[in-house]
């Protein structure tokens, strides 16, 4: 093997273990988890290739800003986007609508198309109430 061929056989190597590490803290490496608590309002299975469960959790209160007490996409606003991989979890999930839930979720750095469009993936359901709106 000449020095030529060993220096592109490390070089390879070092680049592959490198992005074998990117790869794992960017997908894999879960950056943090904890509890949401809020409205269901929304849960769907979509997808064009890969078909994931996606949900929308809205959560209580009011924010200051240009506009208070509206949901606003831009930074307060009180809307959590997630996803699920759990069929169990999103089955229970898809008959919740309208309630107030509590549930935990681990956090990536990136999405991955078969775990679904969201950074943040549900894992468990912690509680379920009525919603407070549901009887007015």
């Amino acid at each position: 093997m000449t020095t030529k061929s060993k220096i592109i056989t490390i070089a390879s190597l070092v680049v592959l273990v490198a992005l074998t590490i990117f790869c794992y803290f960017r997908f894999y490496f879960v950056f943090g988890d904890g509890v949401k608590a809020g409205e269901l309002n929304q849960f769907t299975l979509k997808g064009y290739v890969f078909k994931t469960y996606e949900g929308r959790l809205i959560q209580a209160g009011f924010r200051g800003g240009v506009n208070p007490g509206v949901a606003d996409s831009n930074v307060g606003s009180y809307v959590f986007d997630f996803s699920v991989e759990n069929k169990a979890v999103a089955d229970s999930l898809m008959r919740m609508s309208g309630k107030t839930i509590e549930v935990h979720y681990k956090e990536y750095l990136g999405a991955l198309p078969w775990r679904g469009m969201q950074k943040h993936v549900v894992d468990k359901i912690l509680s379920v109430k009525e919603s407070q709106h549901s009887s007015q």
